[in-house]
């Protein structure tokens, strides 16, 4: 364990602080290395190397949800999150227990845990896990989810990652009245006041969740009238793509879907924000760009839609990379590549109405189709389909390859 190693944690922290700033070309007292992110490298790379006493005996994970009324929306996006590898390890090494600020039971968190735990038991020889302990536990703090009913499967991962946040979260609760108007940097650079309002949000949010799954948009305004640009940065845990309109025959890439997300947008006086230099609301554009990247990203692509008397669903076929899925040209100019390979889809099968989710994840001996209770192998080929609903995608390579 990192505590028998001997390692001082303090100088070791500066050590590779030093390392990470001459890696990235950084000045050291603008660089956005925080303790908490220099103590958690740091500790990831002593339990790399120390990795034997922290080994964890896993079988193929191959193994079904119970379906528990109308659950299969809970059961596809569990064994999602279930070959996410470093969340599994996580929550079956249970280290949330010794990062947690709160005194409280993480009673979501160990129940979530203790389904993972059945998936990947050695000793389950295909036994059908049951997660009604956990699904109960999660319709405690998220009524909302009460009852019978079909529920949607990217909302129902929302709330499950920010309920698991707030139980593991390393900083202490803080009671938020509302949206907080973002401070003024207009002497710094894009990157620093990135850097800093990213700084800010750990302050208060900075858990196991939060170093997987959470990344920060820019939403870059420049007003037709005086030509001033603003930023506002928000963080995200999945990016809710638009998807092209085409019939119902033509299909659509994955690339298209970024290209609309992140395209130039016009707003008129009665939808903009008030100009900062013009001190009015004028005519100007908007464009939205990912500053930061998550490890794991998460895109939903937006098959419903409301309008004012219905809900409909698009079934626009969209291809997508397995391997390799490059979004750095969404993030800062100077970026360069950021390479994602995809593990896990969830897919919706049906009518608004008529629903069923299912999933389709990765392990080492290849791609497995989840089904409720049952699961079987399939092929690669056979993942692009017009039924795909949110991909996770893990990033692939060097962090260092884009700038802090």
């Amino acid at each position: 364990m990192p505590g028998d190693s001997g390692v001082n944690v303090e100088g070791s922290c500066e050590a590779l602080c030093r390392t990470l700033v001459s890696q990235n070309g950084l000045q050291r007292e603008t660089a956005d290395i925080s303790q908490s992110v220099l103590y958690t490298s740091l500790m990831g790379l002593l339990l790399v190397a120390d990795n034997e006493k922290e080994h964890l005996s896993l079988g193929s994970g191959r193994v079904g949800l119970r379906n528990i009324g109308n659950t299969c929306f809970l059961n596809a996006v569990v064994q999602c999150l279930s070959h996410t590898r470093s969340l599994r390890d996580y929550c079956l090494l249970m280290s949330y227990r010794d990062e947690k600020f709160s005194k409280e039971e993480a009673k979501l968190m160990a129940a979530f845990s203790q389904v993972l735990s059945g998936l990947w038991d050695v000793n389950n020889g295909g036994t059908v896990v049951n997660p009604q302990r956990f699904y109960s536990i999660f319709k405690e703090a998220v009524p909302y989810f009460s009852g019978y009913s079909q529920q949607d499967a990217q909302e129902f991962l929302r709330f499950l990652l920010d309920k698991l946040h707030t139980e593991i979260n390393r900083r202490p609760c803080v009671r938020r009245t509302g949206k907080e108007p973002q401070p003024k940097f207009a002497r710094f650079r894009i990157s620093e006041e990135a850097a800093a309002m990213w700084k800010k949000h750990l302050e208060r949010d900075d858990s196991g969740i939060v170093d997987l799954f959470s990344g920060q948009l820019r939403s870059s305004l420049h007003c037709s009238v005086c030509s001033h640009y603003s930023n506002t940065f928000d963080v995200f845990c999945d990016l809710s793509l638009p998807i092209p309109k085409r019939s119902s025959a033509g299909g659509v890439t994955l690339r298209e879907c970024l290209e609309l997300f992140s395209q130039e947008e016009k707003l008129d006086k009665e939808n903009s924000p008030m100009c900062e230099r013009c001190n009015r609301h004028t005519e100007c554009t908007k464009r939205l760009s990912i500053q930061r990247f998550p490890q794991v990203i998460v895109i939903h692509l937006n098959r419903f839609t409301t309008s004012r008397w219905s809900i409909s669903k698009s079934t626009v076929y969209v291809s997508f990379p397995l391997t390799e899925l490059d979004l750095g040209r969404y993030g800062p100019a100077d970026c360069g590549p950021v390479l994602y390979d995809l593990y896990a889809i969830c897919n919706h099968a049906g009518t608004v109405n008529m629903g069923h989710y299912t999933a389709c994840c990765s392990d080492q001996n290849g791609w497995c189709f989840y089904n409720d209770s049952s699961v079987s192998p399939v092929s690669e080929h056979q993942l692009q389909t017009n039924q795909a609903y949110v991909l996770f995608y893990q990033r692939s390579n060097s962090t260092t390859a884009v700038r802090k």
